[in-house]
């Protein structure tokens, strides 16, 4: 973890440099304004982010999710009886699409920050992958599902990493893991309500104009994403310093609070963007392989959700009730990852709340192998998905708060970390054989390891972070210190 100690000087020597302006030299519409007023002026305008962000981009990953993970059900709706797919071609069609997934993270972030228009940009993205998702319902052959399944991971690749990235520049460290577990509510929640979808489109579409379900779900789900898209562009602003539907001193404000509290200016606009040192920062911090690894092994254990359906139905109950009995996990866990999230960020704590969850699912996944009974499994299932990703949540608010300046380094950071993450669902994709059920032991150790993983490199980062503050302190630095 040593590292990074030439970043880690440059990052300093940045920081310190910028302290004294701002805490001496605030805006000119926030001079002579009380405490109080203060308080209360940063509070309306934290609502009014809120209400403007918040809503539009969970509504939005919604639909990311549901075209990326729409195959899980499809399998339950009759794509892989019509395209006379072998288990492990089926198992291929997922794991294709995170091969374009993580090619196209790095550079879609480091465009985002340097053109600046996330209101363009990332609408623009999700039109795209709507109408990739509604044409995989024409396909007919194997390689015709490829093909759409890699274009698809290549265009969504733009909106997650973009979304981080988005929120950091408008909230503080604080107030970041509650919002990203807000947004990755999304994923929850289209997870909830996929099963739901695929289990009304299967019983009351089947057959529809000579349709099987499981292609009137990628129409349905796609046409629906092109519409959400076409609102997006009236509803998301760009980032605060050029946002025009605050006030000027409300735009002073969403600056100042930023700079604040990390004592260095953020996004100051495309021409200052320096994104090959903000990728030459990230790639030489060692912080950043160390979050790599945390995030690597939750979305690793995370996998089973890719295959949730197909776990579910080990159960015994027919393809209806299995695809109505993946709605609970979701609801429990968009649940369980406000309150961890909401938690951490009222404490400033962030290692126990990646940590303790992850002994929990662990705890999941050991039950769901041991047994076959049903209220044991089913009970298993019920805890994997929360305890997963209420810790994952609070993993991806971490790296903005460790790597938070300049802003092209944390935007490479996120996506890069997002892609290697992400680059464990190509593998575990063939780790849930049909032939390896009801328990499947393989998939479920395998889950437990990557669990631990993370949990190892998160005590790591911990006492590494400590020991910065540490130094911090002994130096007599003011501002700036590393959540825990």
């Amino acid at each position: 973890m040593d590292k990074d100690t030439t970043t880690t000087a440059l990052e300093n020597a940045s920081t310190k440099s910028n302290q004294q302006h701002v805490e001496h030299v605030p805006p000119e519409s926030l001079r002579g304004i009380s405490p109080e007023e203060h308080e209360r002026l940063e509070q309306v305008l934290v609502r009014k982010i809120d209400m403007r962000l918040m809503p539009m981009l969970v509504i939005m990953y919604i639909m990311n999710y549901l075209d990326r993970n729409n195959i899980a059900a499809a399998r339950l709706a009759g794509l892989e009886q019509e395209l006379k797919l072998t288990s492990t071609q089926y198992q291929l069609s997922v794991s294709i699409l995170f091969v374009g997934y993580i090619l196209m993270q790095v550079p879609s972030n480091m465009f985002l920050d340097k053109i600046g228009r996330p209101s363009l940009y990332l609408p623009t993205a999700m039109v795209i992958w709507g109408i990739i998702s509604g044409a995989t319902a024409g396909v007919t052959t194997f390689g015709g599902l490829i093909a759409c399944r890699f274009v698809l991971g290549i265009i969504e690749a733009a909106y997650f990493p973009g979304c981080l990235f988005f929120l950091s520049s408008w909230y503080t460290r604080k107030e970041l893991g509650f919002r990203t577990a807000i947004l990755y509510s999304g994923s929850l929640i289209s997870g909830a309500f996929s099963g739901l979808i695929t289990a009304g489109i299967t019983d009351g579409m089947n057959g529809l104009k000579g349709l099987l379900a499981w292609r009137w779900l990628f129409i349905v789900e796609g046409a629906a994403t092109v519409v959400i898209a076409v609102t997006a562009y009236w509803v998301l602003p760009d980032f605060p310093k050029s946002t025009k539907w605050l006030t000027t001193q409300e735009r002073d404000l969403a600056v100042w609070r930023l700079e604040q509290d990390v004592g260095e200016a953020d996004w100051e606009g495309g021409a200052k963007e320096n994104i090959f040192h903000g990728l030459k920062l990230a790639f030489t911090d060692g912080k950043t392989y160390v979050l790599g690894a945390i995030l690597f092994g939750e979305v690793s254990s995370g996998s089973v959700t890719n295959f949730f359906p197909t776990v579910v139905l080990t159960l015994g109950y027919n393809p209806i009730i299995s695809l109505l009995l993946t709605a609970p996990p979701y609801v429990v866990a968009v649940i369980t990852t406000f309150l961890n999230s909401y938690h951490a960020d009222k404490t400033g704590e962030r290692y126990y709340h990646v940590t303790l969850p992850l002994w929990v699912s662990i705890a999941a996944f050991i039950l769901a192998a041991a047994t076959t009974a049903t209220g044991p499994r089913y009970l298993a299932m019920m805890l994997m998905v929360p305890s997963v990703y209420s810790g994952y949540v609070v993993s991806l608010a971490w790296i903005s708060n460790t790597l938070p300046r300049p802003p092209a380094k944390r935007a490479a950071a996120l996506a890069a970390i997002n892609a290697f993450s992400n680059a464990s669902s190509i593998w575990t994709a063939f780790a849930y054989p049909r032939s390896s059920g009801p328990r499947y032991i393989e998939a479920m150790a395998m889950n437990c390891a990557t669990a631990a993983l993370s949990i190892l490199a998160a005590t790591g980062l911990r006492w590494h972070l400590a020991r910065k503050n540490k130094k911090l302190d002994n130096e007599g630095v003011d501002g700036y210190r590393y959540l825990l």
